[in-house]
């Protein structure tokens, strides 16, 4: 096998160090929570994946999408499927058969059945609408079990049967009345259809009875009166027990629970606990299990539980005990064993397990460990019968930290963080130094020169109480230097500083209101947590940005709605917090610089920002969006005020909508201003700080406009179109240095051909130049020789126009989709940079060398003999996301929202951070580890080598002067 000449010259180009991440590097410069999302009450559950299976796994259907399976032992992920490729919000089904080995599940169009070992997709179906309830029937007219799907479509309530194994519909029944579908349920001989029946805020609930082999209609039942429900959420339950279904609701007020047995005209009422602020209810799901449930109502600071017996006979529903209320929150959940039914309850003090009977207590385990102490909100639990008076139980809780835990007989097995999922967004921090030091560093800055040296002279000799400690843990970092340790002895409970810069904090805040700090540099370890509960004015929580002061160390978190909190970065404590209201809504935040240093200004709705306090006043040029335009608005003095000022407005042509914009990292150093050629000549770089990207996307015509934007005077530099555009796929942009990429779905033209085309992922990347000439400065060559100062409002080039850079653009193919774009950085700008990427068919992060992507590769022909030694290859135009480029190795990284990076004091590092329903963070050396000893070296051997030859020197020394004075007494 022969390679071709254009792919031996991309090898050759590229450097040694084409793996992105070595295999023994592995969990040891990076780090992965393998995440699922917060369960759902209604769609976790133990489930056996094969009946000759003795144990159970644990199954889940997050809020956030994701379906996966647990083991219930190790809270390892057995697998994990994204539903429909994105995050949502809930919303979604999930069951599973008695014995069946796979489960069903329905979101949004979608209805499909996964094999519960292995997670592998047996069938799917996509349907008008949006799923509203999935059930199993469990008993068919055959040996297999059937999926009863409910949807809404457009004045319509669509039920239908599809086969379990095959995944055909077998039936399907329309109705088209204007009612709203809430739940489908069955029981041996029946299939239900609840919904409401009404108009806005005065329904009835109605019942369509249909027949289970053909899905005829058979009768249709009104419960209770017109206006005895007023929302969809006062129907508690709806029973999927198939010997006795129900369906309960309530009134407006909490005061009765309502209970009505499927089939039947009659209903029942129950009044519920005073003050009752939220009830639910807990019932079997198998079919031969005995027809008993559970109703829990929580007050303000207490629940109790209220256990009731349905006579099969009679369809006659009775209260057969209560369960004490208890302060505090309680978790309940139902378990089954052949026909008996058991309700585990998780307190914060202990773990009980009653019998569906009879009040008796069959089990009590006092709870240990504090992890569940922040409150059980709900849990799925399994029950083993021992012997006749002992029992076993483990239970799957949710807490109100959003966390995921196992408790085992009362012991916390282990707990998984699944409040990281669901972020929005993320910054790095500095780790803080401390705040009596810096407070001493302040003082000594503002005294004069005699003061300042006595003050830290005095400092010295009181540091000396902590030389006994230094001395003492000399040891250990010499140890910890000679077997490799980067930064040193360091215990892993406390936030220390290190002399490379790897230990950064990375600080996230998720849709749910919650915020975190993980310490990057010991394997994202979770500093702190905690709840803007008091910031946050609806879920998902919109939030406009976060900012983190290194300074200060602080963390500043702004939503939609204007409220804002500040918190320290070290610990999580709150600093000052503003509820929402109180300040007009932001529409985005941006950070700009005034007399009095730089603060985040909050932009309002269309891109107004009104007055603001003139010690405050930007001193940039600050763009802002209004609708499908961007502004760019200065800040003039007005008395005590300034006032903003429209500079300038940037619309896209035609009908062009404004799908995306990219700017640059405030971290974004030049080493370099030019491109050195292979004939040693430069080609400068176009070098620009104030520019933007912006991507306009017109929908009727299939068309994308990349636009580069002068943020200063709004002129465009440059612009390039690409037809074919899917305005449905994901688009991403990233700029840096002196150029920018974007990703999209589009068509590209077939070299060679007029009408062949091929559509795909493409990747767009264009450098920038100051001249398409070499050792030319171009217009801006005279400003820069001379003492003047070059500026967009002062344009070089004639008669008046801006200066405009000399762009290099090609479009490449990509063997797959990539989003997320995001570029490495460093410290200097020295390293060469990498584009990295969330390549989402591959459930990973790709890190694509720059030369592999080169707009200046030569198309047509084999590069010269020059263009090699500057690295350039033959343009083609595929590019393989090859898995040596992939930083997250093997790991399975699904849902990345965003990608962000942050230069470390070693210059050849950048350390990077994704977050989204995972967690990843590595650090990457794109021009390989030049300024830090790698694992592989040898420390041992050096350290044993300089001390052999000291020992040889101090034996031979004496031996030689010896000989010397001899050699002088023989002479003389």
């Amino acid at each position: 096998m022969h390679l071709p000449i254009s792919a031996l010259s991309v090898l050759l180009a590229l450097p040694a160090a084409v793996r992105a991440v070595f295999q023994d590097e592995v969990g040891h410069i990076d780090y992965h929570y393998e995440l699922l999302g917060v369960p759902q009450r209604e769609t976790t559950f133990f489930h056996r994946p094969r009946r000759q299976d003795k144990a159970s796994l644990l199954y889940t259907l997050s809020d956030l999408g994701v379906l996966g399976a647990v083991n219930p032992s190790t809270s390892s992920v057995v697998w994990r499927q994204l539903l429909q490729g994105n995050i949502t919000n809930g919303a979604g089904y999930l069951r599973a058969g008695e014995d069946a080995t796979w489960v069903a599940s329905a979101m949004g169009s979608s209805t499909q059945a996964w094999d519960a070992p292995t997670g592998r997709n047996l069938w799917s179906l996509d349907f008008a609408g949006r799923a509203k309830d999935l059930e199993i029937m469990e008993l068919t007219e055959s040996d297999h079990k059937d999926v009863l799907v409910l949807y809404e479509e457009e004045g319509a309530t669509v039920a239908r049967r599809i086969h379990g194994l095959e995944g055909h519909v077998v039936w399907e029944f329309r109705a088209v009345n204007g009612d709203i579908p809430l739940q489908v349920s069955t029981n041996v001989e029946k299939v239900f259809v609840i919904s409401l029946h009404g108009s806005l805020l005065s329904y009835s609930l109605k019942v369509t009875v249909l027949d289970t082999l053909t899905g005829q209609r058979l009768d249709e039942i009104n419960i209770g009166t017109k206006g005895e429900v007023q929302k969809a959420e006062d129907v508690m339950f709806v029973g999927a027990n198939s010997a006795a279904p129900i369906v309960a609701w309530t009134d407006n007020a909490l005061t009765k629970l309502k209970v009505n047995v499927l089939g039947n005209r009659n209903k029942q009422e129950f009044p519920l606990l005073a003050d009752t602020r939220s009830i639910e209810i807990h019932a079997p799901h198998h079919i031969q299990s005995q027809p008993h449930f559970l109703v829990q109502s929580r007050t303000k600071t207490a629940n109790k539980a209220d256990v009731f017996h349905i006579d099969l006979k009679t369809n006659a529903v009775t209260k057969a005990y209560d369960l004490p209320l208890l302060d505090g929150e309680s978790a309940f959940s139902t378990s089954t064993a052949g026909t008996n039914v058991y309700f585990t309850r998780v307190t914060p003090d202990e773990v009980i397990v009653t019998s569906s009977l009879s009040h008796g207590i069959l089990g009590r385990w006092p709870l240990k460990g504090n992890d569940v102490n922040a409150g059980a909100l709900h849990g799925v639990s399994e029950v083993i019968k021992k012997s006749e008076a002992n029992y076993a139980v483990r239970s799957a809780i949710v807490t109100d930290t959003d966390d995921w835990a196992m408790i085992r007989n009362g012991e916390v097995a282990w707990t998984r963080p699944e409040g990281l999922t669901g972020a929005v967004a993320a910054t790095w921090a500095e780790i803080p130094e401390s705040e009596d030091l810096a407070k001493t560093l302040e003082a000594e800055a503002h005294s004069n020169p005699l003061e300042a040296y006595i003050h830290r002279v005095k400092r010295h000799v009181d540091d000396l109480q902590y030389l006994p400690d230094w001395l003492e843990s000399i040891p250990g970092r010499l140890l910890s230097s000679i077997v490799g340790s980067e930064g040193g002895a360091k215990d892993s409970s406390t936030l220390t500083r290190d002399s490379f810069g790897l230990n950064k904090l990375a600080v996230l805040v998720t849709k749910r209101g919650k915020l975190y700090g993980l310490d990057a540099g010991n394997h994202g370890r979770i500093v702190w947590s905690k709840s803007a509960s008091e910031t946050p004015s609806t879920l998902p929580w919109n939030v406009k940005s976060i900012h983190a002061d290194d300074v200060k160390g602080l963390i500043t978190v702004r939503g939609a709605d204007g409220e804002f909190i500040i918190v320290k970065s070290d610990t999580g404590k709150t600093v000052e917090t503003m509820g929402p209201g109180l300040w007009p809504p932001v529409q985005s935040v941006a950070v700009v610089d005034s007399a009095a240093g730089p603060w985040l200004l909050p932009i309002g709705i269309d891109g107004k920002v009104g007055e603001v306090p003139l010690a405050y006043a930007p001193k940039q040029t600050v763009v802002v969006r209004a609708g499908n335009e961007l502004k760019g608005i200065t800040f003039q003095p007005q008395g005590e005020q300034a006032v903003e000022v429209p500079a300038w407005v940037f619309s896209p042509s035609g009908k062009q909508k404004i799908a995306h914009i990219a700017t640059r990292s405030p971290h974004d150093p030049i080493a370099s201003v030019g491109r050195v050629l292979g004939d040693r000549s430069v080609l400068y770089k176009y070098l620009n700080p104030n520019t933007l990207v912006v991507a306009g996307i017109d929908e009727a015509s299939s068309t994308m406009t990349l636009y580069l934007l002068d943020s200063v005077s709004g002129e465009v530099l440059t612009s390039s179109t690409h037809k074919g555009v899917d305005p449905n796929k994901d688009l991403s942009c990233a700029i840096t240095e002196n150029w920018f990429a974007c990703s999209f779905f589009g068509q590209y033209a077939v070299r060679h051909s007029e009408t062949q085309s091929v559509k795909g992922y493409q990747l767009a990347i264009t450098d920038l130049y100051e001249s398409e000439v070499s050792n030319d400065r171009g217009p801006l060559g005279e400003a820069l020789d001379g003492d003047a100062k070059f500026s967009p409002l002062d344009p070089i080039e004639q008669p008046t126009g801006p200066v405009i850079p000399s762009a290099v653009s090609k479009t490449f193919m990509l063997s797959g989709p990539i989003t997320s774009l995001a570029v490495t950085q460093t410290r200097q700008g020295i390293t060469s940079r990498q584009l990295l990427a969330f390549a989402s068919g591959s459930h990973s992060i790709t890190g694509i060398p720059r030369m592999m992507i080169d707009p200046r590769r030569v198309v047509g022909r084999d590069p010269t003999p020059a263009e090699l030694e500057e690295g350039l290859s033959k343009y083609t135009p595929l590019v393989e996301l090859d898995p040596r480029f992939m930083i997250t190795h093997e790991r399975d990284v699904i849902g990345v929202k965003e990608i962000i990076t942050a230069p470390a004091n070693l210059e050849s590092t950048s350390l990077v951070f994704a977050y989204g329903v995972d967690i990843f963070g590595t650090r990457m050396t794109p021009s390989l580890p030049f300024d830090i000893l790698g694992k592989g070296f040898n420390k041992v051997t050096l350290i044993s080598t300089v001390l052999a030859l000291t020992a040889g020197v101090m034996a031979l020394g004496p031996m030689v002067r010896k000989k010397q004075i001899n050699m002088r007494w023989y002479s003389a």
